[in-house]
């Protein structure tokens, strides 16, 4: 009973285990812009917040809501694909059936609360529409620094 004891206080101690974390392929940046994009001015920190100018706040409040929107219309772009689904196979030959697959159109004053688990969406699927949309930029997925970060050139000081 000893000896079992020892080998396993033995484990415990020299065993090196290991948690590996699902990676999307994103740096740092790409996290950030992708987040601040996604959740708007409450993915930033208090302290950002204050060193922050106003102008910077409402430009990042806009691309908030253009990403809402957009967000919001593929979610109901795919609740609609999915009822139509159901009512086809169920339903065939409804009148109703027919009247609901003629009308696709999106309603910009209903919010869509479901949630992209529910709906299928993923990470990738939302950036790729983010950059389609002008909301995250065209290099996106090629980006490695904040572009306020990048080397500059020196000027030289007349003298």
């Amino acid at each position: 009973m000893e000896k079992l004891k020892q080998d396993l206080q033995n484990y415990q101690i020299n065993s090196k285990t290991y948690v590996k974390y699902d990676t999307d392929g994103l740096n740092q940046y790409q996290n950030y812009l992708y987040k601040r994009a996604l959740y708007g001015l409450s993915s930033l920190t208090e302290q950002e917040l204050a060193t922050m100018c106003s102008k910077k706040k409402q430009r990042i409040i806009n691309v908030y809501k253009k990403a809402q929107i957009v967000l919001n219309k593929l979610k109901q772009d795919i609740t609609i694909s999915y009822s139509n689904f159901i009512f086809k196979t169920l339903f065939p030959n409804s009148p109703i059936t027919e009247y609901l697959l003629s009308d696709t159109e999106t309603d910009t004053s209903f919010k869509n609360t479901l949630t992209f688990r529910d709906l299928d969406i993923n990470k990738d699927k939302i950036i790729t529409i983010f950059i389609s949309e002008g909301i995250l930029p065209r290099n996106f997925l090629s980006l490695e620094l904040p572009q306020n970060q990048l080397p500059r050139l020196k000027n030289e000081s007349k003298s």
